[in-house]
C-alpha cells in the first residue's frame, strides 16, 4: 500500500465572518440570548426616542447669541444664558476689568495639576514649581501690589473659589486623615482615643452643621475686634470633614497588611516611623486608591454646599444668574453648563486613580 505524501499546504480556513470582527463582537455581547437581545432591542428602542429630540433641542433649535425675551420665541436650548453671563458665572463679582488674573491663576493651577499627573516629575523641583506657583496664585488673586489693584476675598467667587476649596481642601485633608489613621491603630491609649473621638464625631455630623458652625457660631467666640477670614472657616470645615473619612479608608488598607510584613521590619530593625514610610503606607494606601478617590470627588463636590453661608461659588453664580427676570425658566440650559464643569473635574480624579492604580500594580498584566 503507497503512502501518501501532502505535497501542497493544506490553505488555512479563516474563521466565519459571523464569529469575528465587528459582527462578532456584537453577536456575542449583544445577541448571544434571547433575554440579552431582548434587552439591547429596547435600549436602542429609548435612544432612538431620547437621543434625536435630545440633539435637537440641544444643537439644531437651540440659540446662542440673543436675549432672554428671543429665547422664549425658540423651542431648542438657550445657550445664550451662558455666553451672555459666562463671565459672571465663572469669576462672580470679581472686579470685570480684572478678570484676566483669576483667568491666569485657573490656568496656572490646572497646568501644575496636569505637570503633576506623571509620577516621573514626583521631585524637588515639581515642589518648587507649586510653591511659586501658589506665591504668584494668591498674588494675581489677592493684588495689591506690583501694581495690581487689591481684591478683598468677599469678592472672589465662581470658579476660583470652587477650585480653592476643592484642591487646597483636599491635598490638606489627605495627609490630615492618614495621621488620624495611624493614631487610631497606635498603642497609645491617650493618642487612640483622640482620634477616635475626633473621626467618630465628625462623621457624626453633616458637612452643612460644620459650615454653619464655621461661618456662624465660631465668630461668636472670638475677642470683640478679631475677625477670620470667611473662606478660610470654610476651607478648615471641608478639610475636617474630609480627613474623617479618609482616615477610615486608610485604617482599612492598615487592617488589610499581613501582620508578616511588621514581623520582617522588626527584624531588620527598622523604628516605627521607617516601618509606616518605607514598608507599611506605601502598601496599603496602594490598596485604597478606589474607596479613597471616591472619597475625594464626593468632597469635590460637597464645596457646592458653600452656598448656605453666602459663597459666591460656581453654583451661587448661576443661581444667582437665574435670579434675574431675564433669565427666568432656564434654569436647565445653566445647571447642564456647571454640571459638564463638576463631571470633568470628577472625570479627571477616577481617570487619574486609573492610571496610578495601574503603574503600581504588581500583578502580571
Amino acid at each position: 500500500m503507497e503512502a501518501y505524501v501532502q505535497e501542497k499546504p493544506i490553505e488555512e480556513l479563516k474563521p466565519p465572518v459571523t464569529s469575528v470582527g465587528a459582527i462578532g463582537w456584537v453577536k456575542a455581547n449583544l445577541f448571544n440570548g434571547w433575554f440579552n437581545s431582548l434587552l439591547t432591542l429596547v435600549t436602542l428602542y429609548l435612544l432612538w426616542e431620547i437621543v434625536p429630540p435630545l440633539f435637537r433641542w440641544a444643537f439644531i433649535d437651540s440659540v446662542w447669541n440673543t436675549t432672554g425675551a428671543g429665547c422664549r420665541d425658540v423651542d431648542g436650548a438657550c445657550w445664550s444664558i451662558i455666553t451672555t453671563n459666562l463671565r459672571f458665572i465663572l469669576f462672580g463679582f470679581y472686579p470685570h476689568d480684572q478678570h484676566w488674573r483669576p483667568l491666569i491663576a485657573i490656568l496656572m493651577l490646572c497646568g501644575l495639576l496636569f505637570y503633576s499627573r506623571d509620577r516621573n516629575h514626583w521631585n524637588k523641583y515639581l515642589g518648587y514649581g507649586w510653591i511659586i506657583g501658589l506665591v504668584v496664585m494668591g498674588v494675581l488673586m489677592r493684588g495689591g501690589i506690583l501694581g495690581l489693584s487689591g481684591v478683598e476675598t468677599s469678592q472672589w467667587g465662581g470658579l476660583p473659589l470652587t477650585l480653592l476649596l476643592s484642591v487646597f481642601g483636599l491635598t490638606a485633608a489627605y495627609p490630615l486623615g492618614v495621621m488620624l489613621a495611624l493614631g487610631r491603630q497606635s498603642r497609645m491609649p491617650a493618642i487612640k482615643m483622640l482620634c477616635v473621638v475626633y473621626i467618630e464625631l465628625i462623621r457624626g455630623v453633616p458637612l452643612i452643621s460644620l459650615l454653619f458652625m464655621g461661618s456662624i457660631i465660631f465668630p461668636l467666640f472670638l475677642p470683640e475686634g478679631i475677625t477670620i477670614n470667611q473662606i478660610l472657616r470654610a476651607q478648615v470645615a471641608i478639610i475636617l470633614f474630609t480627613a474623617a473619612y479618609i482616615a477610615e479608608v486608610v485604617r482599612g488598607g492598615l487592617q488589610a497588611m499581613p501582620r508578616g510584613q511588621y514581623e520582617a521590619a522588626d527584624s531588620i530593625g527598622l523604628s516605627y516611623f521607617l516601618t509606616m514610610r518605607l514598608i507599611i503606607l506605601p502598601q496599603a494606601l496602594k490598596i485604597v486608591i478606589p474607596p479613597t478617590v471616591s472619597i475625594l470627588i464626593s468632597a469635590f463636590k460637597d464645596t457646592s454646599l458653600v452656598v448656605i453661608i453666602a459663597l459666591w461659588d460656581l453654583l451661587k453664580t448661576t443661581q444667582s444668574t437665574l435670579s434675574n427676570p431675564e433669565w427666568m425658566g432656564f434654569s436647565r440650559e445653566a445647571y447642564i453648563f456647571v454640571a459638564i464643569l463638576y463631571f470633568l473635574g470628577c472625570f479627571s480624579m477616577a481617570n487619574y486613580s486609573r492610571k496610578l492604580e495601574k503603574e503600581l500594580s504588581t500583578e502580571e498584566q
